[in-house]
This record gives structure tokens, C-alpha cells and sequence, in this order.
């Protein structure tokens, strides 16, 4: 008897302590509250669950030292310019995403052409009501924000969607008036546009 009872305990203390290894294995979840509603990821550490979320990027600017009145003049109608045409890029990156898009579903060139059509269409609309009135100026940041934007210049989008001709006798239309389809956006070279829209909230 006195030997059955120690296999007996011998075993019970083996099944104890595989469950308590279990239990060390099995990761450990934070006790939810009555507002704990919002879902997140989490990791595992060493058995603990961690609840965590990625936050956006927050850009520090130190106060910038002006030169001279003029320097901080210039500055101040470069971030007027530069508020006032990039909605127009951000526009045409979504409208040329869109078109990109409905052209990978659109195997027929005539279908095609209509898609291609529709978005010349929306953007000679949004030409003739507001980006007519864009000065000079406006006009050559509003291209190097689209390449920024959309990772291709005007000439270039141009080009694709209507061909080389067109994009060749709009670059002469351009550079009458003093703009250049061709214009390219460059972070160093720009870089006050640069602190100027990420300094602007455009992308939060």
C-alpha cells in the first residue's frame, strides 16, 4: 500500500509540473476593462503579451534664422505657392493611381481609351475652373510636385496616356508660357518646398 501511494504521489507531482511548464508556455493576455475596445497588435514576450501600435512620424523643425526680411518675404510667397497648387498634385497621384488601376481591368483598347479619355476629361475640368488662374511661378512648383507625387514627370505621364505627339506639342505650349513638363522634383535641390509640406500637415 505504502508503495502504491508514493507512484501515485510520484505521479501526480510529474502531471503538476507538466502542467505548471504549460503553463509557463502559454502566453498570458492583459485583463480586458470595460473600455478596452479598441483592437491592436501585440507581441509575444516570454509568454506575455504585449498590446502595441504604430504611430506616425512626427518631423521636429527648429525656428528658422533669417538673413534678412527679404530672405523670410521669399520664403513666406514660396510657402503660399507651394500651399496653394499641392492639392492639384495630390489630385492627379490619386486620379493617375485610379487610372492605372482601371486600366489593369480594362483589356480592351477601347475600353481603354475610354478610361484614358474620362481621366483627361476630369483633369481639363479641374484645368478650366482653377489651375488656369496658377501664375508662372505656381505652374513650375505644381510640376515638380506632381513628379514628386506621382513619380513621373507631366511630359512623361502625358506621353503615356496620349501619346508622344501630344506630350511633344504641350512641352511647346509650356515652355512659351514659361513652364517645363519636364521639370523634376529633387529633395536637396527643393529642399524648402520639402520642409514646407511636411511641415504642412498634408499627409496626416
Amino acid at each position: 500500500m505504502k508503495l502504491k501511494g508514493l507512484i501515485i504521489l510520484f505521479i501526480v507531482m510529474i502531471f503538476g509540473v507538466s502542467l505548471k511548464a504549460q503553463e509557463n508556455n502559454t502566453p498570458v493576455f492583459p485583463k480586458l476593462g470595460k473600455t478596452d475596445t479598441i483592437r491592436v497588435a501585440s507581441t509575444n514576450d516570454n509568454g506575455i503579451m504585449i498590446p502595441w501600435m504604430q504611430l506616425n512620424d512626427v518631423s521636429i523643425f527648429a525656428a528658422r534664422i533669417w538673413k534678412s526680411p527679404q530672405e523670410q518675404a521669399a520664403y513666406n510667397r514660396l510657402r503660399y505657392n507651394v500651399l496653394k497648387v499641392m492639392p492639384y498634385a495630390l489630385f492627379a497621384k490619386r486620379r493617375y493611381e485610379q487610372l492605372e488601376r482601371d486600366l489593369l481591368t480594362a483589356p480592351e483598347k477601347k475600353d481603354q481609351k475610354s478610361l484614358v479619355k474620362q481621366c483627361d476629361k476630369e483633369i481639363k475640368d479641374m484645368f478650366n475652373r482653377e489651375i488656369k488662374d496658377l501664375t508662372i511661378t505656381q505652374g513650375q512648383i505644381l510640376t515638380k510636385l506632381i513628379d514628386r507625387e506621382v513619380g513621373r514627370t507631366t511630359y512623361d505621364i502625358v506621353k503615356q496616356t496620349k501619346g508622344g505627339f501630344a506630350a511633344f506639342s504641350y512641352q511647346i505650349v509650356a515652355r512659351v508660357v514659361g513652364h517645363n513638363l519636364k521639370s523634376t522634383y529633387d529633395k536637396n535641390e527643393d529642399r524648402d518646398i520639402e520642409s514646407i509640406i511636411r511641415s504642412s500637415g498634408f499627409y496626416q
